[in-house]
């Protein structure tokens, strides 16, 4: 890494390590936990996932209660079922490769992949035995997040965050290396030590003049995805079409889905499909827009816990209460152990 690079990894927010960059955000956190008197208070929020979605929930729980139609074609795996066992439910289920494996529990991209090759997903599987959801690979060629909450008693409905992403990708120069054409972005210079590990066959590549090359088909900021702000989106037409479908979650007020559409228009026509949908700790993505200062960044986080603890005080005059302290650390530690153990393999 060059000494450009380091400077903008250890002073642009969108590049500082995830723990360093969210200190800020532990501040306003704790500013509105003290005035609920309850570290946990965002817990009731969602009642129908465990401590709201924090950390620990089941991504397959979690896609049970939306709607069929914006589902993708999606198969929870044990982890200890066999990989014969797995081949005769995707089949059963109509999933063809290319595929995306995600683990059961899990955040911020972790374990997550895309497999063309039925062998890579094999062995994948049988590294990491735990429940995993494999689930269709979604062509549509617009990815996008929507942060929503709703209100329980007054029925008061929002969108507070759309992010649009723009996958890493370089294009060719006709003499350079996928490496060398890396290097010179940050972007994807922070992650050419995780592409010598798992791509490295594609590294000395030299791709022709003017070809562009996908590097990365997951849409998550750490694995080098720009995440782009599109809260200009936000209409009359977007809040209607989605607050059709977050009615249909009785026990979910705050959320945001990660998803696929053809287009804008064809989102505000309700044409989408939703890949996931995080609870409470689901963060609005369009803070990562490169074009953001940190002054907007922690403006937009207030909003953002402001609307949480709005929704927690509604909660509990609906006679809603958080977790349980003991329950809650139960969970973290719970969630912990399980992301340890599968860090060491």
């Amino acid at each position: 890494m060059n000494l450009t690079h380091w400077w903008k990894k250890w002073t642009v927010w969108e590049y500082l390590p995830w723990w360093l960059a969210n200190v800020p955000v532990y501040g306003i956190y704790s500013w509105f936990a003290l005035q609920a008197r309850h570290l946990f208070f965002f817990s009731n929020v969602n009642p129908d996932i465990p401590l709201g979605g924090a950390v620990g929930e089941s991504k397959h729980a979690i896609l049970e209660l939306l709607p069929g139609h914006i589902k993708p074609k999606t198969l929870f795996v044990s982890g200890d079922m066999s990989y014969e066992t797995v081949v005769l439910a995707m089949e059963e289920r109509g999933l063809e490769f290319p595929v995306v494996a995600k683990p059961d529990v899990g955040e911020r991209g972790f374990l997550v992949q895309k497999f063309a090759e039925p062998e890579d997903l094999r062995q994948h599987l049988e590294r990491f035995k735990v429940p995993f959801l494999i689930q269709e690979f979604l062509t549509l060629p617009v990815e996008m997040t929507v942060l929503f909450h709703r209100f329980p008693d007054t029925g008061e409905f929002g969108i507070s965050s759309v992010c649009v992403k723009e996958f890493m990708s370089i294009t060719g120069d006709g003499q350079s290396s996928v490496r060398a054409l890396m290097e010179q972005s940050p972007r994807s210079a922070f992650q050419v030590g995780r592409f010598e590990r798992e791509f490295p066959d594609l590294m000395d590549q030299v791709p022709a003049l003017g070809e562009q090359v996908l590097l990365e088909p997951i849409g998550n900021h750490s694995r080098g995805t720009k995440f782009l702000n599109g809260n200009h989106l936000i209409d009359a037409r977007l809040e209607a079409t989605f607050e059709q479908v977050c009615r249909q979650m009785d026990g979910v007020l705050f959320g945001r889905f990660d998803l696929k559409c053809a287009s804008v228009e064809a989102l505000r026509q309700g044409e989408f499909r939703v890949m996931e949908l995080n609870g409470v700790f689901g963060e609005p993505a369009h803070v990562y827009d490169p074009a953001n200062g940190l002054g907007r960044v922690l403006r937009d986080y207030y909003t953002h816990w402001s609307i949480l603890y709005q929704l927690h005080r509604a909660q509990l005059r609906m006679g809603v209460r958080p977790t349980p302290y003991r329950e809650a650390v139960q969970i973290i530690m719970h969630y912990l152990r399980y992301k340890r153990e599968l860090d060491n393999r």
